[in-house]
């Protein structure tokens, strides 16, 4: 992707931000809370993979699969909810939910960061975006990987579970988790053997002691 293209995705998701700002007294304000999670995530990620982007790429899995499942992530997780709540386009769909409800969501949305943020730290430069090995790579198998070896996607579901707690729309709000759940069970599987082809009876040891998203 070229620059001109990345500058006007950013100026068309700042606008689109600045929309549900604007609106937030129609969509409540769990929009505001999911915007500013939006951002959050933006924040703690970018400077992984800028850091990443130097890496020497030994081996990567199912390129097309994973370009498919990203788009559907972005679309469920990101873009329908951003579209919805700047234009109230998918205002047939919108239910009401009481206060409390955005008050829980907002809560777990801080345990999720956290674990969001420690996954990407513990990992460090053996952190992509989509399923590769890289030269040097290494099985991380402390700190919060220690007892559970999927800690990040851990995180992701959290955040997106509260989605509908936040955007309260039947397309919008939904489309986040069943978007990722799809991810999800696709992209396991194949990413854990790729570490078992890598790193043998180390990894067997390590899913032995350590549960995929919470410890055993």
């Amino acid at each position: 992707m070229t620059t001109a293209i990345r500058l006007v995705f950013v100026v068309v998701g700042l606008g689109l931000l600045g929309a549900v700002v604007w609106r937030w007294p129609v969509n409540g304000w769990g929009s505001l809370v999911w915007a500013a999670s939006m951002v959050l995530l933006t924040v703690i990620r970018l400077p992984y993979a800028k850091r990443t982007q130097a890496n020497t790429i030994t081996d990567k899995r199912a390129v097309s699969t994973e370009q498919l499942l990203l788009a559907l992530v972005t679309i469920g997780g990101t873009v329908l909810p951003l579209i919805h709540l700047a234009t109230g386009l998918l205002g047939f769909a919108d239910y009401s939910l009481p206060d409390w409800a955005v008050i829980v969501g907002a809560a777990v949305l801080v345990p999720a960061y956290w674990l969001f943020w420690r996954s990407h730290a513990d990992l460090g430069r053996n952190w992509s975006v989509t399923t590769e090995m890289r030269a040097e790579h290494d099985l991380v198998t402390s700190g919060v990987y220690e007892r559970i070896r999927h800690p990040m996607y851990a995180a992701i579901w959290l955040i997106f579970l509260v989605q509908p707690l936040l955007v309260h729309n039947w397309v919008a709000g939904l489309s986040g988790p069943l978007t990722f759940a799809v991810m999800y069970f696709i992209r396991v599987p194949y990413e854990e053997a790729m570490m078992r082809e890598r790193f043998g009876e180390a990894y067997e040891a390590y899913c032995r002691r350590s549960g995929r998203l919470c410890p055993r």
